[in-house]
């Protein structure tokens, strides 16, 4: 059995842990003194720790064994995706993180039901991160930030941008080992000015295929195409 994970910003010799990590692994996976574990910081460093001391809330643990651990793809993804209902996009960001992008960018679009984000959900998405770089055994947790207007998302050397009607394919376009941007749209899909605007960026029309796929679904799709589809 593998040991548990745990995520910290910060890894050295004696690490405190607080909060919903330590709650978690307190209350759901009943962690005690002489417990050992791997410590991540979502950059890249990994460590074996030992739980010396656990009170309400809080965990001690003492770091013996430091390392950098990859599992990584090996040419940065990152994914704008448009603001979606509902939860939505946590789905998005939980299967992102574990298909290996680096970055998700919320955007805000014609067709956004929502045109804005509060503080504590955007917390709440990088808090899904984290969550998901855990389960997945990742070393990095892909920062999400955002929104911002889709007229300010930045040119891009190589970039996919998911649209219906479209037949040109992601293997048919996208060389292998190329760092890659990609952007789908919100329920209503991407209007056409705003897929004229992504392509004088740098983006490319791609198919998902020939069906309709829900908002989420195209997000999932395009990444899969990319990182699990071509094993990267």
């Amino acid at each position: 059995m593998r040991p548990h994970r745990a995520f910290s910003p910060v890894i050295q010799e004696q690490v405190e842990l607080f909060g919903p990590e330590a709650k978690h692994l307190l209350e759901v996976l009943r962690a005690r003194p002489g417990d050992k574990l791997t410590l991540f910081d979502g950059k890249g460093t990994e460590a074996t720790a030992i739980i010396e001391a656990v009170a309400s809330g809080h965990l001690r643990l003492k770091v013996v064994e430091k390392r950098q651990a990859s599992r990584e793809p090996p040419v940065p993804v990152e994914l704008y995706v448009a603001l979606l209902k509902g939860d939505k996009l946590s789905e998005v960001v939980r299967a992102a993180t574990e298909l290996g992008v680096s970055k998700i960018i919320l955007i805000i679009t014609v067709h956004s039901v929502a045109k804005e984000m509060g503080e504590s959900k955007l917390q709440r998405l990088r808090r899904v991160a984290v969550e998901a770089a855990k389960q997945s055994e990742r070393s990095l947790v892909p920062l999400v930030a955002g929104p911002i207007p889709i007229s300010e998302v930045p040119g891009v050397k190589q970039g996919l941008v998911a649209h219906p009607g479209t037949s040109r394919l992601v293997q048919e376009i996208l060389p292998p080992g190329s760092p890659v941007s990609l952007a789908t749209g919100p329920e209503g899909g991407f209007s056409d000015a705003e897929v004229l605007l992504l392509e004088a960026k740098g983006f490319t029309r791609v198919s998902l295929g020939p069906r309709i796929l829900r908002a989420e679904t195209a997000a999932i799709s395009l990444v899969s195409l990319v990182t699990a589809g071509a094993g990267v």
